[in-house]
């Protein structure tokens, strides 16, 4: 799903005030942290990550990698951090109402 540039601002305002929830580290993406990106992606939607200095990857890299194999949107990038938006697909979830 293309988000449009009204979207992106959206979503980047609303991941301004998160905390991250997965840690890209020495071991770089692998099964686990795709596996829980999706799992944070299906509870909340829109989620922070964060690379850590041991990391081979950059932020960048990271966020397109992990975005291609969990089918999410890269939201923003800045330092070692980014944001990843996914529709959730649980009924009972309280969805993003994008503009």
């Amino acid at each position: 799903m293309a988000l449009t540039g009204k979207q992106v601002r959206q979503l980047r305002a609303l991941a301004h005030h998160l905390n991250p929830v997965v840690n890209v580290g020495r071991g770089d993406i692998n099964d686990g942290v795709v596996a829980q990106t999706e799992e944070c992606l299906e509870a909340h939607e829109l989620i922070k990550c964060n690379v850590q200095d041991g990391s081979d990857l950059t932020a960048r890299e990271a966020a397109n990698e992990l975005a291609e194999r969990c089918g999410a949107d890269v939201v923003q990038v800045i330092g070692h951090r980014f944001s990843l938006y996914r529709m959730s697909s649980r009924k009972d979830a309280d969805h993003i109402k994008l503009d």
